[in-house]
């Protein structure tokens, strides 16, 4: 129990991680093959958007796949599925890399209610990219997600899931770890909420820091935003945050938090919702562009939000759309090298600073013993 205040920050022989959350070392940042120029700056930029995502394709941050197929009795992904946003050949029409699968659930849910649907679902996950096995494949690190675009597949990550799925035991965060959960989102619970993190919040993120799972701060309240950037050596992510100063809804970010997101090295994923960005293409570029000026290009990623139940953007109806958004930004004068990080980028220096933190984190402290009852009681 001693360890409990143990703030992650190794000695210098564990990798000089002193400075990890506002400086990562050269492995955790985003390497140089990652953007190379790629297209005639000349082209149309329609042309131009498909050549840069056949390079740099997009990272989608929270798609809900996993629940909405659990209505369909029987489903083809691989040949398509039209009752669904998403399937393989929608994917590759919009350059699709990686999928974060949402593991969301219903409100209401909540503990050994949560933790076992939240089990369910990682299971109903597992089984679908078994049978799209020519399409899919499943990834928990930034090298697994390089392996699988390599080979022609679209990696699938698990994640976000409500901190309701955890409860109140660092063991079930193991163990949901153990079977491929690697995004937390962090609100709707007793140690995570309006009031901020509990002395117990505060070691759920320790422990998701030594295992290499990443923050969800999308929804949680401004108090645990903060506490969260000063207390995470892994930067965190907001899965489906636009700009409160464009639209103001109450999972977008204003701009004092945008700016600390930016300066933590975190990542805002601006969902293609109408209710948050807008209803036209147009709309989500503003916040892209807001968002990118307020925070910097490091800070700005893509959240589809497809078979979630939300509505999109005009020209924006199903995930093969992208390459739609990114011609708006190149009309935009958005370079090359932006765009790359908003696809691609960005994701992979979030989930390489999570891997790198975790192995460090793993070989100087123990996993924690921690229960709600000790530190919240």
């Amino acid at each position: 129990m001693a360890d409990l205040q143990d703030d992650l920050r190794p000695t210098t022989a564990a990798g000089g991680l002193d400075d990890l959350a506002g400086s990562y070392p050269e492995e955790a940042v985003v390497a140089a093959e990652s953007y190379e120029p790629v297209s005639d700056p000349d082209g149309e930029p329609l042309t131009r958007a498909h050549a840069i995502l056949a390079a740099h394709p997009v990272a989608d941050g929270y798609n809900g796949l996993p629940w909405a197929l659990k209505r369909l009795s029987s489903y083809d992904l691989e040949l398509g599925e039209s009752i669904v946003d998403t399937d393989v050949p929608r994917l590759r029409s919009g350059h699709v890399g990686l999928l974060f699968w949402s593991l969301h659930l219903p409100e209401g849910l909540d503990g050994d209610r949560a933790v076992g649907a939240t089990l369910e679902q990682l299971d109903l996950a597992k089984s679908v990219v078994r049978t799209c096995d020519e399409g899919l494949r499943p990834a928990c690190t930034a090298g697994q997600v390089a392996d699988a675009r390599n080979c022609g597949r679209v990696a699938v990550l698990l994640g976000p899931a409500g901190a309701s799925a955890v409860g109140d035991s660092l063991g079930i965060l193991r163990q949901l770890h153990v079977l491929g959960l690697r995004v937390l989102t962090l609100t709707g619970v007793s140690w995570a909420s309006e009031a901020g993190l509990t002395r117990f919040g505060e070691e759920v993120v320790r422990e998701m820091n030594r295992l290499g799972v990443i923050a969800d701060l999308s929804g949680a309240s401004p108090q645990t935003v903060r506490r969260v950037l000063s207390l995470s050596r892994v930067p965190v992510l907001c899965s489906r945050s636009a700009a409160r100063a464009i639209r103001p809804h109450p999972a977008n970010l204003p701009d004092d938090l945008l700016a600390e997101l930016g300066a933590a090295k975190g990542l805002c994923l601006v969902p293609l919702t109408a209710e948050q960005t807008g209803p036209t293409v147009r709309d989500v570029a503003d916040h892209l562009d807001h968002i990118r000026e307020v925070a910097g290009a490091h800070c700005v990623g893509l959240s589809g939000t497809y078979d979630s139940g939300a509505a999109h953007p005009q020209e924006l109806g199903d995930i093969s759309c992208y390459p739609q958004l990114i011609a708006e930004l190149l009309r935009r004068d958005w370079d090359e090298a932006d765009v790359a990080l908003l696809t691609w980028g960005n994701v992979q220096r979030v989930l390489r600073g999570a891997d790198f933190t975790a192995r460090a984190a793993q070989q100087r402290r123990e996993q924690s013993t921690a229960t709600i009852a000790e530190l919240d009681g």
